[in-house]
């Protein structure tokens, strides 16, 4: 299929990548003439402006947004609804708030475009091991753009047997539900990546000074990271790029723990308590992250860590 990429970040850039790899035929366009010429030299399609994108696309065209939420995902769609035709679709692969989503798909459909909401989890491994997708919007449309999808996930375009789920992606329902399910993930996420770095910190500190010389314990904490990922029932893909981190730096001394948070837990907590939902850990877990930028801890490294490890975020400085 033909599609077109907006935002070549670290996200956009290798799902366009692996769209390539597939192959898919991926027209590219970024504010950085420098980020379309290397995605170019991969083998996708460049485009100078978004009407460009439009004008190499053939109809019915589909367009991925993948900006950060807010003004430019904003700007960027109403950009494009002036310059697409009936029967066209915008997805937006950020993480944008499902409450918006709502808001631009009425907008959209009044124009007689298509909006699909895309939540995509697997950060910057997913360029090799693949994305999960959970997709918003009319069924008909999914369907359309299925080949788009099933490249992206784990299953690498393999047919699936019944439900897509198991192949890493799936039509989860109408407008807003892609990014609705992307949320509680991303809440789900702070929740596991607080529980990891507080038994850390517990393990670092097993031979603090200040615990009783018969009890301390000089534990390894980066083989201790590296057996569990090895048949213990928490290993996951957040042990993996903790024990990665962990590995000739076991005391994370290269970052300063200073934990930001991109919305998506606040939303999830604020949609809990909009309906009286209890969420003791999520809620806990995003204070965790304020309290990081007043006063660090081990913990807060580990999360910078695994932050860094998975999606490539980088440390925010301190405003002086």
């Amino acid at each position: 299929m033909q599609i077109g990429m907006i935002g070549l970040g670290r996200m956009g850039a290798n799902l366009s990548r692996r769209l390539i790899k597939h192959g898919h035929s991926v027209v590219v366009h970024d504010q950085s003439a420098d980020a379309v010429k290397t995605l170019a030299d991969d083998g996708a399609t460049p485009a100078a402006s978004l009407a460009d994108v439009v004008r190499q696309l053939a109809p019915p065209r589909a367009v991925w947004v993948m900006l950060p939420a807010g003004e430019a995902t904003e700007t960027t769609i109403a950009k494009l609804t002036d310059l697409l035709d009936a029967g066209d679709t915008i997805i937006d692969g950020g993480n944008t708030f499902w409450k918006d989503d709502l808001r631009r798909a009425k907008d959209l459909r009044e124009r007689g475009l298509n909006h699909v909401d895309v939540g995509t989890s697997g950060g910057v491994l997913g360029a090799t091991s693949g994305y999960c997708l959970m997709m918003g919007g009319d069924k008909d449309v999914v369907a359309r753009l299925a080949p788009i999808f099933a490249a992206l996930s784990p299953g690498g375009g393999r047919p699936a047997q019944g439900s897509t789920a198991s192949q890493g992606w799936l039509h989860v329902g109408p407008n807003g539900a892609g990014h609705f399910v992307k949320m509680v993930h991303n809440g789900i996420e702070y929740g596991l990546m607080q529980a990891y770095a507080e038994g850390f910190q517990i393990l670092a500190e097993a031979n603090d000074a200040n615990v009783p010389e018969a009890e301390r314990l000089p534990l390894k904490i980066d083989e201790i990271a590296e057996v569990w990922r090895h048949g213990s029932i928490v290993e996951s893909k957040l042990l993996d790029v903790t024990a990665t981190a962990l590995k000739g730096d076991a005391g994370l001394k290269d970052f300063s723990g200073r934990v930001d948070d991109t919305g998506e837990g606040r939303w999830t907590i604020q949609t809990a308590i909009e309906r009286a939902i209890p969420v003791m850990t999520l809620t806990a877990a995003l204070y965790a992250r304020f309290r990081s930028r007043r006063e660090v801890n081990f913990a807060d490294k580990v999360i910078s860590a695994m932050r860094k490890g998975f999606g490539g975020h980088s440390e925010a400085k301190n405003k002086s």
